[in-house]
């Protein structure tokens, strides 16, 4: 029961601590990775949380069925799932519709939902962690109010809470303790990284039209993070036998991840060929608020430097009457276009135009001689 609780609680792994150190290298991954590790890292933190506290239960009850657990599994994952993509379509409109006098209030309104969200799916026992993924994954393909703002407003959150949860770590971990479990939490953690990981990833991938370097990439992104600092206290708290331990081999873990597959992230991605340029989008002034009718995009553009249009003036690229440049971002200097402004290599343009024309211009300037 206590390998089972280890193996729960150290099984999620942290994709906003992979992406800081590739945007930290000014590194990219090539092809479906990122959005895989995104998947990945958003599916696994309420499936560990639902595993951990279930066995959790069956450790400090020793005579519980196996069964609950698979029942109780199905059941939060299901109503999770349901909750929260209703909760987000109604988080749309509601944001969409409700007019605040304060643009710094429609954050106040989305930590609202999140607290809505996370009590209410609590209340009917579904998985609270997936409803606010799910409600997440909903407003971001969405067309928001102030979605920018509201954007930046979570990724500070979300640092903030990640320190708070490295400080409870801190908080929690006995330096004299840590001795007696250094070698055995260190063959763990050679285990974890170097053979269940790349198996688990392999056997999950297996069929998927996917390059072996890209599966080998993300065997090797595994990096554990904040979560399992948060899910270790759960056995703790329940007075498990043996939940200390748990704690201070997580505590291993999580370290030698951080220092063994946290700093080679580089290394490993231009050695397996899988490395791409970081996509850098410039700090431009302008910002778009969508009014709900959903008439207009305003979107934004990287002329790259094999376009046919290099060169070319504005008023010659035939652009439909429904679409407007309205700015130029040009080495790291805002143009006012003009009609005579000439287009040249690595030019960001904001463009507002027509929903039906939005792709159309974006696959025109970025079409090639």
């Amino acid at each position: 029961m206590v390998a089972l609780l280890l193996g729960a609680i150290v099984a999620p792994t942290d994709a906003s601590a992979v992406f800081s150190v590739l945007k930290e290298r000014a590194l990219g991954l090539k092809g479906q990775i990122r959005p895989l590790l995104e998947f990945e890292s958003g599916i696994n933190d309420p499936t560990a949380v639902v595993l951990v506290i279930g066995l959790t239960e069956l450790a400090a009850h020793p005579q519980t069925p196996w069964s609950a657990l698979l029942g109780e599994f199905a059941l939060e994952m299901g109503l999770g799932s349901v909750i929260g993509y209703a909760l987000g379509r109604l988080a749309v409109l509601l944001i969409n519709r409700i007019r605040l006098p304060l643009e710094g209030l429609y954050s106040v309104l989305t930590v609202a939902v999140v607290a809505l969200t996370y009590g209410l799916t609590s209340m009917v026992h579904g998985s609270a962690l997936l409803a606010i993924y799910i409600v997440g994954v909903v407003l971001g393909n969405s067309e928001l109010v102030h979605k920018r703002s509201l954007r930046h407003f979570h990724e500070g959150l979300t640092y903030l809470l990640e320190v708070g949860m490295f400080l409870l770590l801190g908080l929690l971990v006995f330096p004299k303790q840590l001795p007696e479990v250094a070698v055995p939490a260190l063959l763990l953690a050679a285990v974890l990284v170097f053979v269940a990981r790349p198996v688990a990833v392999y056997l999950s991938l297996w069929g998927v039209r996917m390059p072996l370097a890209h599966k080998t990439m993300v065997a090797w992104v595994g990096l554990r993070g904040a979560v399992p600092v948060v899910l270790a206290t759960f056995p703790l708290l329940a007075g498990v036998p043996g939940a200390q331990l748990l704690f201070d081999v997580s505590f291993f873990l999580v370290l030698v991840s951080i220092l063994v597959q946290g700093t080679s992230l580089p290394f490993v991605a231009r050695w397996l060929g899988v490395n791409a340029p970081l996509d850098s989008h410039s700090a431009m002034p302008l910002e778009y608020t969508p009014t709900g009718a959903g008439r207009n995009d305003f979107i934004e553009i990287t002329v790259p430097p094999t376009s046919s249009f290099i060169g070319q003036r504005i008023m010659d690229l035939g652009l439909p009457n429904e679409a407007l440049i309205v700015l130029i971002c040009r080495d790291e200097q805002y143009l006012i276009p003009h009609g005579t402004t000439r287009l040249q290599g690595g030019d960001v343009l904001q463009i507002l135009a027509a929903k039906p024309f939005a792709e159309t211009v974006q696959a025109r300037l970025a079409a090639s001689p």
